[in-house]
């Protein structure tokens, strides 16, 4: 029985929001004891791979790096597209465009 790609994307997506959550969170906790901090292009990074939910999220929860420029500029532009996207494949708008690009990748011999 063969799963369906979307399952797997939202399967992608609670773990990428779950883990820049917790990488939020622990930066935040390190900072206060004066640890070794996460690097800012790591919690960018799993904002950008579609944690972008969970890193806002974690931000405003806990009151961490929210007037931090350039960080917190990123986080909102990843935040608004993950968001439109999810809505255009809520909607069912997103299928068209993502089958026809898919169309141009080669295929398995």
């Amino acid at each position: 029985m063969e799963t369906p790609l979307g399952e797997y994307i939202v399967y992608w997506l609670i773990a990428a929001n779950l883990i820049a959550f917790a990488l939020m969170i622990l930066d935040k906790q390190v900072a206060e004891n004066g640890g070794h901090r996460i690097s800012e292009s790591t919690l960018l990074g799993w904002a950008f791979m579609g944690g972008a939910i969970g890193t806002f999220a974690a931000s405003r929860l806990i009151r961490h790096k929210t007037r931090k420029q350039p960080f917190a500029t990123w986080v909102m532009i990843w935040l608004w597209f993950q968001l439109v996207l999810l809505a255009l494949w809520a909607l069912g708008l997103s299928e068209p465009p993502v089958t026809a690009a898919l169309a141009y990748l080669p295929r398995p011999a």
